[in-house]
This record gives structure tokens, sequence and C-alpha cells, in this order.
């Protein structure tokens, strides 16, 4: 393991609250109702398309463009308003820090909000490659932008461990040939299996991503 890479919602940042707090407000401004947090937060690995989609189900084509634009308008205003680290997220990074091992982001989500989110938290200069929805043009699951996280890095995709909380996330690492591991404590729907994805390992928590490094370097820094 020579670099770890990771998706930023629902891996290293819990955004559900603030990009839940901004499809309620879209659904206030149409005079609809709120959402339950709990039917929101599953979707929101899924980006503004399909929360919009959940929230606007019966909108027209032409419609849900104007409110899915509407909705990154309102989230860019609060885009960490109560967005956290998951705990255990920044233990997990300065132990890759402290080993030497460098780490990135590779999100579909767009650079106009990726960067600002990991320069609020401090991130974006300890990132040593940031890979957004908009940077090369194809988008997770396609294996594109964890290849090209790679190349920037300097090593070859083997060499890379990927984290992400979607399957979407396991099939393009898969593709790329890099070891993949679940977010279980991610934005998984109830629906899904997320133990059934061809996965190298789960983690239940962020907590124990550290563990998962620790154990890592020590293997495979033994004789």
């Amino acid at each position: 393991m020579r670099a770890v890479l990771f998706d930023l919602d629902g891996t290293l940042l819990d955004t559900a609250p603030d990009m839940a707090g901004a499809l309620n407000a879209l659904r206030r401004e149409q005079n609809l109702d709120s959402l339950p947090f709990a039917e929101i937060r599953p979707q929101v690995s899924h980006g503004a398309a399909a929360l919009v989609r959940l929230a606007f189900p019966e909108s027209s084509a032409a419609a849900f463009e104007t409110l899915r634009a509407r909705f990154l308008d309102i989230y860019r205003d609060r885009l960490a308003v109560a967005t956290r680290p998951f705990e255990g997220v920044l233990d997990a990074l300065a132990t890759l820090d402290a080993a030497g091992i460098p780490w990135g982001v590779v999100t579909n989500k767009p650079s106009w909000l990726t960067e600002p989110l990991l320069e609020h938290f401090a991130l974006g200069s300890r990132a040593r490659v940031t890979v957004s929805g908009d940077t090369v043009s194809e988008r997770k699951p396609h294996p594109a932008p964890l290849l090209h996280a790679a190349k920037r890095l300097g090593i070859t995709p083997e060499e890379c461990v990927y984290i992400g909380d979607a399957e979407r996330d396991v099939l393009a690492a898969q593709a790329a040939g890099m070891r993949v591991y679940v977010a279980l404590f991610g934005y998984i729907p109830s629906n899904e299996s997320p133990r059934e994805w061809p996965a190298s390992g789960w983690l239940d928590s962020a907590q124990a991503m550290t563990g998962l490094f620790q154990s890592l370097l020590g293997r495979e820094s033994s004789p």
C-alpha cells in the first residue's frame, strides 16, 4: 500500500445534514413539506440528481433541471453548516500522514463544491490529489477517475487502496485494479447488500480505518 484514496460524501465527510437541509429548503420553496432526514440520508451518496428525484418524483424533465440547479445553489450557500468529518476520520488520516503514505479524494461531487469543502476542514492542502466529478470526462463507476488519481500520485493502481460507501465505488476500484473497502457507516440504502459487493473488506465505522491502515502497513512492511 503506497497510497489511499477516499470517496468524499459518506466516507470522509458526513455531508448529509447540509444536503438534506438544502433539499428541504427547496421543497419549502415549492410549498411542500419537509422530508424526514432518515429518508434523505441513504440517497446522499448518489448526488444531486438522486436527491431531487426523491423530493420531486413527478417533475418533468425541464422542471427537474431547474430544480436541480436551484438545489445546488441552496446547497452551496450552506455547504459546511452542519457537515463534519465522520468520527475517526481525522485520526485515520493522521495515521497515514505519520507513515508517509499519501492520500487523496476521488468523488463524483463537482470541483466547485469539493474544493471549498476540503479547504473548510483544512484537508485540501493535506490531500495529495483531488479528483472531482468534473476533473476527467468519466465519473465513477468508470475507473478513469481512480486511474487518473494514481497517475497523479506516480504509483500503480495495484499500490492503491480505495474506500467508499457506494457500489459504484467498488466497481470503479475493481475495474481500476485497486483494493477497495466499503464504508458501511456511509449512505447505503437499506435495500442494497454491500457485503455482497466484490470488495476486499468492509468497515463498520470510520474509526476502523485506523486499524485497517495499521494492519496493512504492518503486514506489508514485514519481511
